[in-house]
């Protein structure tokens, strides 16, 4: 039995933890979070203790972690982790700073322990049943990959604040999906943005829409589509284009009723949030950790995926900047 311990009760760490105690392979033994009421609430609606970091990194009984604690806390975990002998599940992004992500991920290592990045998306069961089937070799060699990523509504301009930003914090997930979709590394960005949708997000700093085009060394492309508002729900497709023929993956909507009648026909809205639209996903990925842990051969996203996905991010923010096409050489590998 695997036994884990969970930095967070926010949302988030309400969603892995429920998950790992669902699980039968795992134990959640404990949990720690800065503000007692929040920790004390969820460890006892999960039946675990709550522990201070440095009692959990200090217990030998635990084998892993979940980092699912604000942001500017996860380099520190992960390295104290790791440098406590354990193995590791955390949240995107490993930090904000790319020259911090990249002293992570030389600290880290490549040794025994499993350290993941929890990009969730690449373990929903369409999506990844796509990238299955174009590594298999359906659709011949890949050209093109169009990903389109649109959220209800913006979150709150006090989380913008603090989210690092658009790429940071919404497109990271695209940049991950374009790179596991490809299958091969990105050399160049394009980015354009703009603030469409709120004018106090373009006040904050950040933007709200943008687009950016992907290419690889042997000219493979990608294009993500972004925007914080999409009247209809949560928007996320995704099409590949290869030389044998193409690929798509659709919206997940509330219900699978549709109405036909002499008026016109009529189906449901896409789930209007991640939380429920991913919820396959974020047990799958638990899952897989889970089984990494167990010694199953299993592949998960890495530290050096996290920091792809941030040089990426680094480079469409400069890309905006400056007006031009970045070749991703100059930004920190």
């Amino acid at each position: 039995m695997i036994n884990l311990a969970l930095f967070g009760a926010g949302r988030i760490g309400h969603i892995h933890g429920h998950n790992v105690a669902a699980h039968k392979q795992a134990n959640l033994v404990a949990l720690h979070d800065p503000y007692q009421p929040n920790a004390d609430s969820l460890s006892q609606a999960l039946g675990c203790q709550t522990m201070t970091a440095a009692e959990i990194f200090a217990d030998p009984s635990i084998h892993g972690v979940l980092v699912c604690s604000a942001t500017d806390t996860h380099a520190e975990l992960i390295e104290q982790a790791v440098a406590s002998g354990k193995h590791v599940f955390c949240e995107k992004p490993i930090d904000l700073s790319l020259a911090r992500v990249q002293q992570v991920v030389a600290n880290v290592g490549s040794g025994d322990i499993t350290s993941m990045v929890a990009f969730n998306r690449r373990f929903d069961p369409q999506f990844a049943q796509l990238q299955q089937r174009i590594a298999a070799g359906e659709i011949g060699n890949v050209e093109m990959v169009s990903i389109i990523s649109k959220d209800p509504a913006p979150p709150p301009i006090e989380y913008i604040k603090v989210s690092g930003g658009l790429f940071r914090d919404m497109t990271i997930h695209d940049f991950d999906m374009a790179r596991f979709l490809l299958g091969e590394e990105i050399e160049e960005v394009t980015a354009q943005a703009s603030c469409m949708v709120d004018p106090a997000i373009g006040e904050a700093g950040d933007f709200d829409t943008a687009l950016v085009t992907l290419k690889t060394a042997s000219g493979k492309l990608a294009q993500i589509s972004n925007s914080r508002r999409a009247s209809f729900g949560y928007d996320q497709r995704f099409e590949v284009h290869g030389s044998m023929g193409m690929l798509t993956a659709g919206n997940i909507n509330e219900h699978s009723l549709t109405s036909y009648t002499a008026e016109g026909v009529n189906g449901a809205k896409p789930m209007h949030f991640f939380l429920e639209r991913y919820e396959q996903a974020y047990k799958a990925e638990l899952e897989t950790f889970i089984a990494a842990l167990n010694g199953a051969d299993v592949v998960v996203p890495t530290m050096y995926d996290g920091l792809q996905a941030i040089r990426l991010a680094e480079a469409a923010l400069l890309s905006v900047a400056e007006g031009k096409t970045i070749n991703l050489s100059s930004i920190g590998a």
